[in-house]
């Protein structure tokens, strides 16, 4: 029996991110999945990232280097190039865990709509944080969201057939409206149950978290209804105080 390997689209934002371009481009390289479409999608920098993703080219099936009108813009621009079976975004700054990642993702089970993991915490130096504040969901659906983002977008690989652009009215936290939206379309979700991602904690997100929270309040009403919503927000700030009483940090 002839077993098809799926070829997986890796797509990659960055911005100025001189400094961490490098380390999530050699992630993604590296990888012992030989069926691997890489495409960057630069903002336009002008701090050097340029330089470093040109000496990468060889390793690199696309890359664009043009002003966007914000991340979800530049994912769109990334989609709209992808021929991969599945899509995977890994932002600069972020890593896939270890070398033999993808390759162990579809290993895991075959034909998944939906592959997810597990994603470790690190900070501006890279020291580890540990594992996010919200635990991987055991069955993963597009209700699971409900309570908070328990996965992260740098652990879930998506069908390409499902994969429907970001939505540009939301500048922040469109990628929970994504998947969820792909989660709906999905048939069949396969938990890895592993270890799949390293993301940097601080992104804009972080920076303008009020408005990030509100953006997440009306994906959340839009998709679970205004009602369900509120009551799930209650639960959501006792969960976060009682984690705050236990460990006085709240990493996502």
């Amino acid at each position: 029996m002839n077993i098809v390997s799926p070829k997986l689209t890796v797509i990659t934002i960055v911005y100025n991110n001189v400094s961490n371009i490098e380390r999530t481009i050699q992630s993604i390289i590296n990888q012992t999945y030989p069926h691997i479409e890489y495409i960057v999608v630069d903002g336009g920098s002008t701090d050097g990232t340029l330089a470093i993703i040109s000496r990468y080219a060889d390793h690199i099936s696309r890359w664009v280097s043009e002003p966007d009108n914000g991340i979800y813009d530049a994912m769109n621009k990334g989609l709209a190039m992808a021929s991969g079976d599945y899509v995977l975004f890994m932002n600069s700054g972020d890593e896939i865990y270890e070398e033999d990642t993808v390759e162990q993702v579809f290993a895991s089970a075959a034909d998944a709509d939906i592959y997810y993991g597990e994603t470790e915490m690190y900070d501006e130096n890279w020291q580890s944080l540990g594992l996010r504040r919200h635990a991987i969901p055991e069955k993963f659906t597009w209700k699971s969201f409900r309570y908070g983002m328990n996965i992260s977008h740098q652990a879930i690989y998506v069908r390409w057939a499902i994969a429907e652009p970001y939505d540009l009215q939301y500048q922040l936290s469109a990628d929970i409206d994504w998947v969820i939206r792909a989660a709906k379309k999905a048939g069949k979700i396969v938990n890895t149950k592993r270890m799949v991602a390293k993301y940097q904690v601080g992104g804009m997100s972080k920076k303008r978290h009020w408005q990030s929270l509100k953006e997440r309040f009306r994906i959340f009403s839009r998709h679970y209804g205004l009602l369900h919503n509120i009551v799930n927000h209650v639960v959501i700030a006792i969960n976060l105080a009682g984690y705050y009483i236990r460990h006085g940090k709240t990493n996502d």
